[in-house]
């Protein structure tokens, strides 16, 4: 066998940088080191894995097909070491939580993992969907935690759990003392909304799909603790999942609108690369994540402790 898996390391750091210093770096190797590693991979099959374009290394047809492998293979070496050297627990685990599933749940369940696993190093990334089904993509996060829909032929989706999106206003607003809504009521209204690419601005999308021309969408912000606050104050109405406004329905400082003309439900669910050997890690996390919803039909049913 003529790569070594430190080849390979070299290999996938610059995968994931598209540069050979900075993927280098992260491996805490010189520049020439990495350059002269890929070099030899590269040589000893004759087989150029990257294109060449200025400093920018981008991966070619062969490179792709390797990526994934190279990935697994690895993931196995780590396991194996931890195994040579006594140690019976996880090395690392790289996560991604969009938004409301990264602000309301992802941190409470790494917390409780790493209690049961203190060994373990743990990377949280908190991004949109668009941002988190990338990084799956690309073999920088071992597993996706996500609101919505995935249509991508290399990702495996996994259901989880069911939550639903809820129309809401201030107390204030005169669609509050009402406690619904229609369709030709909320096209009238000034909108502050999630940005493009999160799931939950396309579960709203695709729910108002018929009416999105009529629409004043007054704000889009990236953070769903900011669209609360913007309706609090009176710019809008706002379309959150309904476990972020758990608190504070219960507080009565926001108001739930009843809209049955719109489907707003959507699914949590887990997300890998097709090809991505399923760590022990990997394995856990998913396991303490079910046992956590276990008995819950909805999101906002889960046993999580209430913000004053």
């Amino acid at each position: 066998m003529r790569f070594t898996l430190r080849q390979l390391q070299v290999f996938t750091a610059i995968a994931r940088l598209e540069n050979v210093s900075r993927a280098a770096e992260s491996l805490a190797l010189s520049q020439s080191a990495a350059s002269t590693s890929l070099a030899e991979l590269e040589r000893h099959y004759d087989s150029p894995l990257f294109d060449r374009l200025g400093k920018r290394l981008t991966l070619n047809a062969l490179g792709a097909q390797l990526l994934p492998k190279a990935v697994a293979l690895l993931d196995r070496a780590a396991e194996i070491e931890q195994l040579l050297q006594g140690r019976s627990g996880f090395s690392a685990l790289q996560l991604g939580a969009t938004l409301t599933i990264g602000n309301y749940l992802a941190t409470l369940l790494v917390g409780r993992f790493m209690q049961d696993h203190p060994e373990c190093r743990v990377r949280l990334q908190v991004q949109n969907t668009s941002h988190v089904v990338q990084g799956v993509l690309r073999h920088e996060l071992d597993l996706g935690l996500i609101e919505g829909d995935c249509q991508q032929a290399d990702i495996e989706v996994h259901p989880w759990l069911e939550d639903e999106l809820v129309v809401f206003c201030a107390p204030q607003h005169p669609l509050a003392a009402q406690g619904h809504a229609s369709l030709q009521a909320l096209t009238r209204e000034a909108w502050i909304l999630r940005e493009q690419g999160s799931g939950t601005r396309l579960t709203f999308d695709q729910g108002m799909r018929h009416h999105l021309s009529r629409l004043d969408v007054r704000l889009e912000l990236a953070h769903t603790e900011a669209i609360k606050r913007a309706v609090e104050s009176g710019l809008g109405i706002g379309c959150v999942s309904r476990l972020a406004l758990r608190d504070a329905l219960r507080r009565g400082s926001l108001v739930a609108l009843q809209t049955p003309e719109l489907d707003l439900r959507r699914q949590f669910s887990f997300i890998w690369h097709r090809q991505k050997y399923q760590s022990s890690a990997m394995q856990a996390f998913v396991a303490l994540c079910r046992q956590f919803s276990a008995g819950a039909q909805h999101s906002d049913q889960l046993p999580l402790p209430a913000v004053p």
